[in-house]
């Protein structure tokens, strides 16, 4: 399990900080105490004795790590290291060989320690989960409460949880209602009100009422239990950089050996070659791009964006092109019934009992659309006989022994059914036609609302200097022109099917686009194994969309995606500033050290410095995205702008290729 794994991982790493902890300050103490002896006694003996215990203390590991490296078939960086203080060690400047390892130790700690608001992020969110849990066993008047282990629930379990504990997996409420905390899970700011009937993810916090969950998924299994698992997944994945950098080391480090060996020829001082080869080691190179990956990925990960494989973070900086999916990305995916238009005759009360006669029976999101609002009217449900149901067209029946047709307008018309007497439909709407007896009642308009963020995420994208934001979409023209309008999309394609979807992604490769598709993950396959970078909206809970994409957006908040954009970019620009200024170190003060003008322990003391550096300028981007949540939607919103450029939006009444004119 991720967590097993961490705990294994984290234990062995703080066994090796107590140790460098306790190597630091004995041979500190030793170190300091053998330069008061100089001072003190006239003789070397005394201060040489301490030196050389210190030397001892605090080079042996480093000098045994570097031997086991290269035994390995391993060419580290920090070999330069090892030998700059065998070197000072061979010639007696114990001082020296202590001093210089002293400060290698020393900056070694304070990166893990200054890259630790990185890595907590991720140890956090590993050690979410709680370890107990409150099982109710038994029934009736003899039902009890019983302490578990977390990792010992099964599905089917029922747990009840009070105010203030963490949930210990994902369930189903059966009976209270509360404020959730899911900010560890989705990123989300905002705590949200749970009521019976509705999910729960392990790893979130109840705030305030008690709660009864029968459990669906314990342990690894559950949605905190996936993310744990990519988290160290992607905290683990190198990339293109880190992986040049291995390349690099094999021949860097003989070409500086060669460039000390010349040296300690012509100037026949060890302490340059010392000083050098301290200066030298590319500590800082190393540190560059993994620290400013693992400090992105945390940031990420705080605000519910998942990422998989720091190659496909890297990927984001360079996007130039977004393919949205509709339906529950861009929109809420839930259709709700806004308007009912009867024929001259027929009430809407009529109208809607009709309707939702045979809609209770099915499970499309119009049919529950039209429930929900029949059961806010009271309206009677009547069963129906003789019930079919023919996907995505509609349904017939009998009601009370009166045929009844329910659907599409090409289904209601192959029924038979006249539709000429039906009001004109406004703009936007999904149609419902409702027909009785061979006889139109009317329709019923739904709706599906776009979500409240995506206008300014929209121009925000613009913004960052992406070109084409294509909506791509199953519904029809006059619903996909409605939605594209409020959302500022630069194309929009509408009655395609999944193969469309496909040769959109196709023709902006095909014209050097780095494309993204974002969809909910669930039907949007196809299309999201085409892009460049595929991204799932809406995660959490859903095996299906967290494995579907490189990329997984735990919540459905689309200004995720202008800040993964924006971290990318600020990601790369941190490492090669990290690179930038190693290099240059690396240059000037090698110089200065082979030209004699740099101490050994003054050059010890640069290198823990730049590796500092370049750790803490990484470190900044754990505070990516703090105020996200922070800006009104509206703040970012320019209405007096045109939403779609009309010549942009095709004009025909069905797609035929599925390409639109994209530049």
């Amino acid at each position: 399990m991720a967590h097993e794994y961490f705990q294994d991982v984290v234990g062995d790493e703080t066994g090796r900080a107590t140790r460098k902890i306790v190597a630091v300050l004995l041979g500190g103490v030793l170190l300091l105490a053998s330069i008061a002896a100089t001072q003190i006694y006239a003789q070397p003996f005394y201060s040489g004795i301490l030196a050389a215990a210190a030397a001892a203390l605090l080079c042996i590991p480093l000098i045994v790590k570097a031997f086991r490296d290269i035994w390995n078939g391993k060419l580290q960086m920090d070999v330069l290291v090892a030998l700059s203080v065998t070197a000072a060690i061979a010639s007696g400047e114990y001082i020296i060989a202590g001093a210089a390892a002293f400060f290698t130790i020393l900056a070694e700690l304070v990166e893990s320690r200054t890259a630790l608001g990185a890595r907590k992020a991720i140890e956090s969110l590993v050690r979410l989960a709680p370890t107990r849990a409150s099982k109710l066993v038994g029934e009736g008047s003899s039902l009890r409460e019983e302490a578990v282990e977390a990792k010992d629930l099964r599905p089917g379990d029922v747990v009840r949880i009070r105010p203030g504990d963490n949930i210990p997996g994902d369930g189903v409420i059966l009976s209270g209602s509360s404020t959730i905390n899911q900010a560890n899970i989705t990123g989300e700011s905002v705590p949200v009100e749970k009521m019976p009937g509705e999910d729960v993810f392990g790893g979130t916090i109840n705030i305030t009422g008690m709660l009864d969950v029968k459990v669906s998924k314990a342990g690894r299994d559950t949605t905190l239990g996936r993310v744990q698992d990519l988290v160290i997944q992607a905290s683990k994945t190198r990339t293109p950089a880190m992986r040049m950098a291995d390349r690099w080391a094999t021949w860097y480090i003989p070409v500086v050996l060669m460039i000390a060996v010349i040296v300690l020829i012509f100037t026949q001082d060890l302490n340059r070659v010392i000083a050098l080869l301290i200066i030298a080691c590319p500590s800082s190179i190393v540190l560059a791009t993994p620290t400013a990956m693992v400090a992105a990925l945390s940031a990420a990960a705080r605000l519910g964006i998942l990422v998989k494989n720091v190659g496909d973070f890297e990927r984001a900086r360079k996007l130039s092109a977004v393919v949205f999916d509709k339906t529950g990305t861009v929109t809420t995916g839930k259709l709700t019934v806004t308007r009912l238009s009867p024929v001259t005759g027929v009430d809407a009360a009529e109208l809607l009992g009709a309707a939702v006669a045979l809609e209770q029976n099915s499970k499309h999101p119009v049919a529950r659309a039209v429930v929900d609002i029949a059961r806010k009217a009271r309206v009677e449900l009547v069963q129906p006989t003789n019930f079919f149901e023919e996907g995505g067209k509609g349904v017939t029946g009998l009601v009370d022994g009166i045929p009844v047709v329910v659907g599409r307008e090409a289904f209601v018309r192959e029924a038979g059914v006249d539709l000429s007497t039906a009001e004109a439909a406004p703009e936007g709407f999904s149609l419902l036609y409702v027909a009785k007896a061979g006889r139109l009642l009317g329709w019923v308009g739904l709706e599906d609302k776009t979500r409240p963020q995506a206008a300014a995420a929209m121009d925000e994208l613009r913004g960052l200097g992406l070109r084409q934001l294509v909506m791509v979409t199953g519904d029809r023209w006059s619903v996909a022109r409605k939605v594209a309008a409020d959302l500022h999309c630069t194309d929009v394609l509408a009655e395609v099917l999944p193969k469309d979807k496909l040769s959109v992604v196709d023709a902006l490769k095909s014209k050097g686009h780095v494309v993204a598709v974002v969809g909910d993950g669930v039907n949007d396959a196809p299309a999201l194994a085409a892009g460049d970078l595929s991204i799932a909206m809406g995660a959490a809970g859903s095996d299906v969309a967290i494995n579907s994409a490189s990329i997984a957006l735990m919540n459905s908040n689309l200004n995720r995606i202008p800040f993964l954009i924006r971290l990318s970019r600020k990601a790369g620009r941190v490492i090669t500033q990290g690179i930038v200024f190693s290099v240059i170190f690396i240059l000037l003060f090698a110089t200065l050290s082979a030209m004699g003008t740099i101490h050994p322990v003054t050059a010890a003391i640069l290198h823990a410095l730049s590796s500092i550096f370049v750790v803490f300028n990484s470190a900044r981007l754990v505070r990516e995205g703090e105020t996200l949540d922070t800006i009104p939607e509206e703040e970012n919103r320019d209405t007096n702008r045109p939403a779609v450029t009309p010549e942009r939006v095709p004009t025909g009444e069905r797609v035929q290729a599925g390409v639109p004119a994209m530049a």
